[in-house]
């Protein structure tokens, strides 16, 4: 399931980082995210394991163990730790229950197990593809012996690190566990491929306040104890002595407190000691034949020989067979859960698991041929005296559309049974779950499309960016209106094609728009090169500014080393009528301007001012493939490591003489650097 790796996914992200699991799932060539209720491929999760060890460097066994210790914790986060507290009151009684609570999930949830991922076995695997089960043995040294059998090799050293996580949790106690045995094929349940066997020995943790209360505590209490046992006579004594020793032989004693020992000594009735149970029971059965085969109508009684010897009346109706006392109940039953063999013995080793069985389709009657096959569940009770095993079962049925499938009513069920409860309950539940299923597919989705709106949004800021000043942009996203702003000092360039207008009457239209793409393309790069604003372009005129919208010190040498470039980048264009490389003027000048934007449609920012008519005329007046200079842009420049060329006085349009320049190069720079090559 795909919380599993979802949890995988967590451990790595928080002890290594989020790059480590980046480069984890890359090798592993798996997705970022996993839906909780979706089944995976189990090659997903072995990958992701296999690529941890090797990234991480450390053995599997390992990574398996702190992956356990840590699956615990993430369980015990999702809130699911009351639930697994109430399973025993000792790690014996917690692990003894585990199968019983795996087949309460597998019963409450058939396609949406989301509980039963407190175990990873139980997660793995759906219920049809056997799903692994422990089976736990008491040692007199106060030991166990945990068998764990599973259909998946190589996983068994997840086990230690859950069972050591939550013994240590749920009572304070540690651990170790060791396999002993491990076997393939097992034959004594069928179906598991691995069957390993771990010794787990054990020792009580208490911190140092508490031991020390726990000691004080147990000085009061012998105190406590003298004064009881004067008043009682030799009998209650021993069988208080015997209740205290059966409580201390317990494979993981939890300690009581004081006052909860003080409770279990106080005295009630004649004065005897309530510190063990003992039941007291009927001389005789005071319950009829009759009203116990209505009472436990899906009940079964059968012998070491498996011969029938009692059955409920419900259990009757539907095998009608079990009539005939005496027939053999593997006949007509087969063990689904736990896959052991059909005999007395079997049945014996696992009874502290429930047992699923199924009808056997040839057995029944010709009503039933068509329907799915019954199942029981319930656990087995072996009566030493008659030498018999009494089987306490209920239909294995989960919703209603199962029951109606059997053609069965809740009337065949027991009022008793919580079974009712449950298929009633679980119909609500699935549908519950689906709706939670499709909200989280419904976040996953908008996740995605969240990741692609951002995607889109950034190529759609990028263009924004590249028409207007990012401030600028911004300002207007925003719905602020722009205010046109002064600078008192930036330099502006102007360029154009020589002889644009003879290029033009003589070639397709589309052979222009070629020209002028591939000269622009090199001329944007370098306006990121040099890092100045392109200001606009108007047919084969292309305009860039330096300290604006940005003021910078350093804006003439910026624009001049643009300049350069635009020489050197214009020699790759060709021209296509003469299939010579094209020839440019450039002009620059330096001086104020006013910025703004223009315009709601299409809304430009522009500047305005005498500067920018002087650097068109500088362009204008200038010579092919030469950079013509104003005064005061040869005064920004001449300090500044470039080569620079007097002109001399000439005639501009509308501004009389002027004095101007011709820059040749930036003696200080490479033309790699100038063109912003590596």
């Amino acid at each position: 399931y795909g919380f599993i790796n979802t949890c995988l996914k967590s451990l790595v992200v928080e002890k290594y980082g989020e790059e480590t699991w980046e480069k984890l799932r890359l090798q592993a060539g798996v997705q970022d995210s996993f839906l909780t209720f979706e089944v995976y491929k189990d090659e997903i999760t072995m990958q992701l394991v296999d690529k941890a060890c090797k990234v991480l460097g450390v053995p599997a066994d390992t990574v398996l163990r702190e992956f356990g210790k840590y699956f615990f914790e993430f369980c015990k986060r999702s809130g699911y730790d009351h639930m697994l507290r109430t399973l025993g009151g000792n790690l014996y009684e917690f692990i003894e229950n585990l199968d019983a609570l795996h087949s309460y999930l597998s019963l409450s949830y058939q396609a949406k197990k989301i509980l039963r991922f407190w175990f990873w076995f139980c997660l793995f695997f759906p219920q049809e593809m056997n799903a692994p089960s422990f089976r736990v043995e008491k040692n007199e040294d106060g030991s166990m012996h945990l068998h764990y059998y599973s259909d998946r090799r190589g996983l068994c050293h997840i086990v230690p690190g859950i069972i050591g996580a939550a013994a240590l949790d749920f009572f304070n106690i540690e651990i170790s566990m060791k396999i002993v045995n491990q076997t393939e094929e097992e034959e004594e349940r069928s179906g598991k491929k691995e069957h390993i066997v771990f010794l787990v020995t054990q020792n009580p943790l208490f911190p140092c306040k508490e031991r020390n209360e726990f000691s004080s505590s147990s000085r009061c209490l012998v105190d406590s104890e003298k004064q009881f046992e004067n008043q009682l006579n030799k009998e209650d004594l021993e069988k208080a002595k015997n209740a205290n020793g059966d409580r201390g032989n317990s494979v993981c004693p939890v300690k009581k407190s004081h006052w909860k020992t003080l409770r279990g000594i106080i005295t009630l009735g004649k004065g005897k000691l309530l510190r063990g149970f003992d039941p007291v029971y009927p001389k005789s059965l005071w319950i009829d034949t009759k009203t116990f085969c209505n009472g436990l109508p899906f009940h079964m009684v059968f012998d070491k020989e498996l011969k029938v010897k009692q059955a409920g009346v419900s259990i009757q109706k539907i095998v009608p067979g079990l009539q005939t006392m005496g027939i053999c109940l593997d006949q007509y039953f087969r063990i689904v859960h736990p896959e052991v063999p059909f005999t007395i013995s079997s049945i014996q080793k696992f009874i502290n698991s429930q047992f699923v069985f199924q009808t056997r389709r040839e057995m029944m009657p010709e009503s039933w041929k068509e329907r799915p096959m019954l199942e029981l569940r319930g656990q087995m009770m072996w009566m030493e005296s008659l030498q018999c095993m009494l089987y306490l079962c209920s239909p294995l049925l989960r919703t209603l559309h199962e029951l109606e499938e059997r053609q069965m009513h809740i009337a065949d069920i027991a009022p008793h049974d919580v079974t009712r409860d449950l298929i009633l309950l679980n119909q609500q539940r699935l549908a519950e779950m689906e709706l939670s299923n499709q909200l989280e597919r419904k976040k996953e989705e908008l996740r995605i499309l969240s990741k692609h709106l951002e995607e889109e949004k950034k190529k759609t800021e990028a263009l924004l960016y590249a028409m207007l000043p990012q401030h600028v942009a911004n300002q207007l996203k925003e719905g602020k209106r722009v205010e046109a702003g002064e600078f008192k000092e930036c330099t502006i360039l102007f360029s154009d094609v020589v002889t644009f207008t003879n290029i033009c009457a003589q070639c397709e239209p589309i052979q222009i728009v070629l020209m002028l793409n591939s000269m622009y393309l090199r001329f944007d790069r370098l306006t990121t090169v040099h890092d100045v604003y392109k200001v606009e372009t108007i047919g084969d005129a292309y305009m860039v500014v330096g300290g604006v919208p940005v003021p910078v010190p350093t804006h003439a040498e910026r624009v001049a080393n643009f300049a350069l470039g635009m020489i050197m980048a214009a020699k790759g264009v060709q021209n296509p009528v003469s299939g010579n490389p094209i020839q440019i003027r450039v002009g620059i000048h330096t001086g104020p301007v006013l910025a703004g934007v223009v315009g709601e449609k299409m809304p430009r920012y522009c500047l305005f001012g005498d500067t920018v008519n002087i650097a068109s005329r500088m362009e204008s007046h200038g010579v092919p493939s030469k950079i013509h200079l104003s005064s005061s842009a040869y005064q920004c420049l001449k300090y500044k490591n470039f080569e620079i060329t007097e002109r001399g006085e000439i005639e501009v349009k509308g501004k009389g003489k002027m004095h101007t320049y011709f820059l040749i190069r930036n003696k200080s720079a490479t033309e790699n650097e100038i063109m912003g090559r590596p």
